[in-house]
């Protein structure tokens, strides 16, 4: 934070390039910095009150203009070198294509701007690491977002997790996914690009960067990977009506060993219909217990209330094994993942609190989703090195 005096009402200048896209949008800016600012702003320790005060950055005009007017954000801007030359602006937030991003953060971070960003932070983890490294030596604050981790039902997960209810852990099952429309007689809810290696695409890299931290924070270290990929629909229907050929990744299976010898099996899928509780579940079994957990939901089974089945495919199954689940309570109220981030972040800056999800935990992610590509080219286990800058 420049300066180092506090004002009751401090308004904090924050970069939003790419906020015309469908993340930028919905999480960051509505969801995330117009609640913020509808809130009242963001309330710290001391008692004062931190204000985003965010500049839309992007290509496209006409939306920037319409996003302006309809969330009331006096600023806005084609213009992203203007906006980094301005010194009321102290945050770089990223959330463009991945092969658009890591240039625009080492101009942020060369004009002494703190960086705050989605991920994949970039396209290699030799680029990852060094954007952490240049971050790290301009010595600006910076993080990536690693929204999943504020799930309400990951956080009812971590609940059981701190309060030792599994024993010791076993496995974890992770699926992910549902089917996303080829947009020939339904429009795709996702963007092409998704679908092309050339433009950052595939499910590999994707969402293996959220495996990564969900992984680690979890359940501990991820120390070698399996993955095999799968691209299931060969072509699909661009947002012009315009066909084209799918050249990354729209499914992929992994196998994780992590350091205590915890196994996890991750699915994720664009090409699966749902038949599961979330588009998102998480099953963790240890000795003691079991639990479910979804985007916002968890449910468990402790060892004494565990049935008793036994293989018998001649007569009829006489359990009902869904409803052998117990719900864990709320107890408490859950905002929204990426705001809560935030929030966090925007403290990290102004007020120096403690923000552990930084550039080098988003190379980690583009690690392990590299390290997966390579498992699949290969067609073999690979083992997972610590990062370091």
């Amino acid at each position: 934070m420049k300066g180092d005096t506090y004002m009751a009402n401090q308004k904090l200048g924050i970069i939003m390039n790419g906020v015309t896209g469908r993340m930028g949008t919905n999480q960051h800016l509505v969801r995330s910095i117009v609640a913020i600012r509808e809130q009242g702003g963001v309330a710290l320790s001391n008692g004062d009150t931190l204000m985003p005060d965010p500049i839309l950055v992007g290509r496209n005009e006409a939306k920037l203009k319409k996003l302006s007017t309809e969330y009331g954000i006096d600023r806005w801007s084609t213009n992203l070198e203007e906006a980094l030359a301005d010194d009321y602006n102290e945050i770089y937030f990223d959330s463009q294509t991945t092969v658009r991003r890591a240039d625009d953060i080492r101009r942020a971070v060369k004009e002494g701007k703190h960086i705050y960003c989605e991920k994949p932070t970039a396209t290699s983890v030799e680029e990852s690491l060094e954007l952490a490294k240049l971050a790290k030596e301009a010595g600006v604050k910076n993080g990536v977002v690693q929204d999943k981790l504020f799930l309400p039902g990951l956080l009812k997960l971590q609940r059981l997790i701190d309060a030792g209810f599994f024993g010791k852990i076993l496995s974890v099952r992770m699926e992910f996914g549902y089917w996303v429309f080829e947009g020939d007689w339904q429009e795709g809810q996702r963007p092409s690009w998704n679908y092309r290696e050339e433009d950052g695409g595939g499910i590999i890299v994707d969402m293996f960067a959220h495996w990564r931290y969900v992984i680690d924070n979890l359940f501990g270290p991820i120390r070698s990977v399996s993955c095999l990929g799968a691209t299931h629909i060969p072509e699909r229907i661009d947002e012009k009506g315009k066909p084209y050929t799918c050249t990354a990744d729209d499914a992929a299976y992994g196998t994780f060993e992590l350091e205590d010898g915890i196994i996890v099996q991750a699915n994720s899928s664009w090409a699966v219909r749902v038949n599961r509780d979330d588009l998102l579940t998480i099953q963790v079994d240890g000795t003691e217990g079991s639990a479910v957990a979804g985007l916002r939901d968890c449910k468990t089974q402790h060892r004494v209330n565990t049935p008793k089945p036994v293989w018998n495919p001649d007569i009829q199954n006489p359990h009902d094994f869904l409803a052998q689940w117990e719900e864990v309570p709320d107890n408490q109220v859950f905002d929204n993942g990426f705001k809560v981030q935030w929030e966090l972040f925007l403290k990290h800056v102004f007020a120096d609190e403690p923000f552990p999800w930084d550039l080098l935990e988003g190379a980690k992610g583009t690690q392990l989703s590299d390290l997966g590509l390579k498992s699949w080219k290969e067609r073999c286990w690979v083992d997972v090195p610590d990062l370091h800058v």
